[in-house]
């Protein structure tokens, strides 16, 4: 396969083929202590394939006796992936999960019919202070999965496959791309990958599957004479080539997928293809029914209202 070529980057097949059919730009969030860009739902855009929300958090720096503290919270009807530059953050379930997550490895959870999870900085890490950088996402779930039982994996980064060639180094962690398959359970066609290009460094897009984009971590990437600097998410067109390359180097992640079997609710934490699955979820959380999460089931967020 042929992923490192040395032409010329490219952004329009012809005239009337545009390649980039959205340019993304981050808006920030405050969620309480630390901010976060975040690229999906976007009023252009909804979901990349299965991919229906995404985060990218810090970097952030945290003095000493502080630190993230996501309370518990409930989900359903999605997977959350959870992937990270620097620093650590340990997460809790109501399955019994304690699990810290470090740079280069992969948590996902697949909430199904609903689970509660906590993300929290380290107590060791609160001494001296801390940071953290990475990225958190949503995947929808195909509708006849959307109510599976709950369940939550990790994976080391000695588990994602690597590549690396031409002044590009990409991490595989979820899905199939470049020749690799990453060996973290999905139920849907996807891809996303860590990409690091060097100065100089030009990289071929996947063509498959249909729905693509390109985050710029850092750095700048170009396809043509189209520009994505740092903080903006590139959409392209489905299966038309896209060349990408950086000057002067550049951090991405690349994501991709088949569109989900319809379209998908959001509110809150809750995502579903069904409203009154999301009403029903609303109840169950403001009335105690969901579970706890063991050594974490003092506080709690409370259904906005």
């Amino acid at each position: 396969m042929s992923w490192m070529p040395t032409a010329e980057p490219i952004c329009q097949e012809s005239p009337e083929t545009p390649v980039l059919e959205t340019l993304i730009e981050g808006r920030s969030r405050d969620l309480g202590g630390f901010t976060v860009r975040r690229l999906l739902p976007a009023s252009a855009v909804a979901m990349v394939g299965p991919f229906l929300f995404f985060d990218h958090m810090g970097p952030a720096e945290f003095g000493p006796g502080q630190g993230i503290d996501v309370r518990p919270h409930p989900h359903i009807n999605l997977a959350t992936v959870t992937y990270l530059f620097e620093g650590e953050i340990l997460h809790r379930d109501s399955l019994g999960s304690v699990q810290p997550i470090r740079p280069g490895e992969i948590n996902w959870m697949t909430a199904g019919q609903g689970i509660v999870h906590s993300e929290r900085t380290p107590p060791a890490l609160r001494v001296g202070g801390s940071r953290v950088h990475g990225i958190q996402l949503w995947v929808g779930l195909p509708k006849a999965q959307e109510e599976v039982r709950p369940s939550f994996r990790h994976y080391s980064a000695a588990d994602l496959p690597k590549l690396e060639s031409g002044g590009a180094s990409l991490r595989l962690l979820v899905g199939s791309a470049y020749g690799l398959a990453s060996p973290v359970a999905t139920l849907s066609e996807l891809f996303y990958v860590d990409a690091a290009l060097e100065p100089g460094a030009v990289l071929d897009l996947p063509r498959e599957p249909s729905q693509r984009a390109v985050y710029v971590v850092a750095g700048e990437v170009a396809c043509g004479a189209e520009r994505g600097s740092e903080g903006q998410m590139l959409v392209f067109a489905p299966k038309v080539a896209v060349r990408l390359a950086s000057a002067k180097g550049a951090r991405l992640m690349l994501l991709g997928g088949e569109p989900l079997d319809g379209p998908r609710h959001i509110w809150w934490n809750f995502v579903s293809s069904s409203p009154e699955r999301i009403e029903a979820a609303k109840r169950a959380w403001k009335a105690g029914g969901f579970p706890k999460v063991p050594g974490d089931e003092v506080e709690f967020i409370p259904l906005p209202e």
